[in-house]
């Protein structure tokens, strides 16, 4: 099985993915797979990214599909046909400070704030039609949110459901 690991820049994927990594699961860091696979499109320059094709890289993907359960960690991850997707979530105020303290300009913290606080990550997730859970990442340590992501995997998923986080309150402040 294929499981997700996705947010917004900056909840904790990495984290929580190098956690579970200690912990024994297989997690195949999808940004590395990228570059590695010479997945990478053209730069956009305006937004300070790269574009990826989506169905290129889902194919790229295939050998993990009949393997064993594999986590796949990355804010795209939600996209290449898993099998269900936790998505990471993070009070914006503090998803703002993890950004700017990657220096990350104020253009693209507000950018990434903005997509937190409308949910981007998590309705793009529900709509690929695949189980999709939430942790917030806001105040808890690696080694909680992997227990969280464990209790999901284990098929312990009541408290998890999506829509349980909204952060709607703060769209006066972003936008």
């Amino acid at each position: 099985m294929m499981t997700a690991i996705t947010g917004t820049p900056g909840t904790g994927k990495t984290r929580l993915a190098a956690e579970l990594r200690s912990r024994g699961h297989h997690v195949l860091d999808l940004n590395q797979h990228i570059r590695d696979n010479g997945l990478l499109d053209e730069r956009d320059e305006a937004r300070d990214t790269y574009s990826v094709d989506v169905d290129a890289l889902a194919l790229s993907l295939e050998a993990y599909r009949a393997g064993r359960d594999v986590v796949i960690e990355g804010h795209m991850s939600h996209c290449v046909g898993c099998d269900r997707a936790i998505v990471l979530r993070c009070r914006p105020d503090v998803l703002a400070e993890r950004l700017r303290a990657r220096g990350y300009s104020e253009g693209k913290v507000r950018e990434n704030v903005q997509a937190e606080v409308l949910d981007v990550i998590l309705c793009e997730s529900v709509e690929a039609g695949i189980p999709v859970f939430e942790i917030d990442s806001s105040d808890i340590p690696a080694e909680g949110m992997a227990d969280a992501a464990e209790r999901i995997l284990k098929g312990n998923t009541d408290k998890y459901g999506p829509g349980n986080i909204d952060w709607t309150g703060e769209l006066e402040k972003w936008f």
